[in-house]
């Protein structure tokens, strides 16, 4: 009994663990079957119960990004909203502010934003309606285009594509927001119109084109041509320089050629000269030979010449040596002769001084007046030598020219002795007269006595002028 009992709660056992196991089994299941993930581009929206967000706020829309929950089907429903970008492509229609219809061709990037409250938006407005979020960009996008494509011009809309672009991104910028979507980006493609406006403006802008194009054209060729004008005009400078640099080279050339001809004409010319000169040397030579021959017999006929002169000329010089000699001696006889007489003399007026000086010591006066008399002589020559200097005298009127001198002499010398006896006191007047007799006494006696000379010497008269 106890091991039945024991079996059949072993069987209770594994029938509840196999439970169980089909009970965790199928809860397992269905949790599997629940739990939805989602991916990195994609969202959960949840929706059921309310719930409070993130934000604060209590919302029946639960947002997951990057992440997963267990969605009860029986009390909630959730679905997956891809956040990758959409490309809108669109062409309206639209008129321009100078009125031309344009079509518009333009290419749009838009996407659910990554934040919860930019999906939660969307997934209010575009839940189970994906393609509803490329009607609504589309017309979004076409009405800001209209709106803008009205204020500009055909001109500005093809000039300036990028302006036209950003001015639509930022007119519906606000209005895509608001349903939880952003404009990545927008590009215009093109703008063409059924009328051909624009291919007239294309027209126009490829003539402008073609004529900047030619007019550019004509100036770089111009420009080329002003180069090549200028290279040509370098070129043919540096071809003159060369040429005068040829040139000048070439007459230096010619100009050192013809320096070396006139250099070889003159060595030839001074080697012809030299053989002229050494020619005229060996003549000059042999003319000086035979004339130095001839000048030789020439010369010692000369020195037995010149030898017979000087033989002549000494015995002549011996001659007159003898005759100098005996002439030296006769001088030197005279010379003795002349000497005994002034020794002679000397002695003479030695004894006259001495008679002087006892005359002196015996008569002072009659000495004086001795003195006197002997300076006469000279003071009458020199008065005598102003008229020697006279050249011609012319006398008019008178007895004549030499009773004239006469009485001129006697008038200087009587002033002389007046300007003597006024300086002295002595009367040379009287004196001469008594030393006049005394020389006619002394002469009797040197009469007597020959040989004697007088101590006393005449006075002699100033020399009379011729008249003229």
């Amino acid at each position: 009994m106890e091991f039945a009992a024991l079996g059949a709660i072993g069987i209770v056992v594994v029938i509840a663990l196999v439970v169980v196991v089909v009970v965790l089994l199928i809860i397992a299941g269905l949790i599997r079957g629940w739990y939805r993930v989602a991916k990195a581009d994609e969202a959960l929206v949840i929706v059921g119960k309310r719930q409070r967000g993130a934000d604060g706020e209590s919302s029946r829309i639960t947002v997951i990004t990057g992440g997963g929950a267990i969605v009860n089907p029986l009390t909630q429903r959730g679905e997956m909203i891809s956040l990758r970008a959409r490309q809108i492509k669109m062409e309206p229609t639209a008129q321009s502010s100078n009125g031309v219809t344009v079509n518009v061709s333009g290419v749009a990037l838009v996407k659910i934003g990554s934040d919860p409250e930019q999906v939660r938006r969307a997934a209010e407005r575009f839940a189970s309606q994906d393609k509803a979020i490329e009607q609504f960009t589309t017309e979004q996008l076409e009405g800001a285009l209209r709106g803008v494509v009205a204020t500009l011009t055909v001109e500005e809309l093809m000039r300036d594509r990028q302006r036209l672009s950003d001015q639509i991104a930022e007119g519906i910028k606000g209005d895509l927001s608001s349903q939880g979507l952003i404009l990545d980006s927008f590009q215009i493609q093109g703008v063409t119109d059924s009328n051909g406006y624009i291919s007239a403006l294309g027209a126009t802008e490829v003539e402008r084109v073609k004529r900047e194009a030619e007019v550019a054209r004509i100036n770089a060729v111009r420009e080329i041509r002003a180069r090549q004008i200028a290279t040509d005009e370098a070129n043919l400078i540096e071809q003159t320089k060369l040429d005068k640099n040829s040139a000048a080279a070439k007459a230096e050339v010619g100009r050192a050629n013809a320096e070396a001809e006139q250099a070889e004409a003159l060595t030839r010319a001074e080697r012809r000269q030299a053989v002229l000169q050494q020619e005229a040397q060996n003549t000059q030579a042999r003319l000086e030979s035979e004339v130095s021959r001839v000048a030789d017999a020439d010369l010692y006929q000369r020195q037995k010449d010149a030898d017979a002169e000087a033989y002549a000329q000494i015995k002549a010089a011996q001659a007159r040596a003898e005759i100098a000699e005996q002439e030296a001696a006769a001088v030197r006889v005279r010379a003795e002769a002349d000497a005994q007489a002034v020794r002679l003399a000397g002695e003479a007026r030695a004894e006259a001084i001495r008679a002087e000086a006892e005359a002196l010591s015996h008569n002072q006066e009659a000495l004086l007046a001795q003195r006197a008399l002997e300076a006469l002589v000279p003071m009458m020559a020199e008065f005598a030598k102003g008229y020697d200097r006279v050249g011609n005298i012319t006398v008019l009127g008178g007895e004549g020219a030499s009773g004239h001198l006469a009485a001129e002499s006697a008038t200087g010398l009587r002033s002389s002795f007046e300007a003597v006896r006024a300086a002295t006191g002595i009367d040379l007047t009287q004196i001469i007269q008594g030393r006049v007799v005394a020389d006619s006494f002394a002469q009797a006696q040197q009469s007597s006595q020959p040989g004697s000379t007088s101590s006393y010497p005449a006075p002699t008269a100033p020399p009379a002028s011729s008249e003229s």
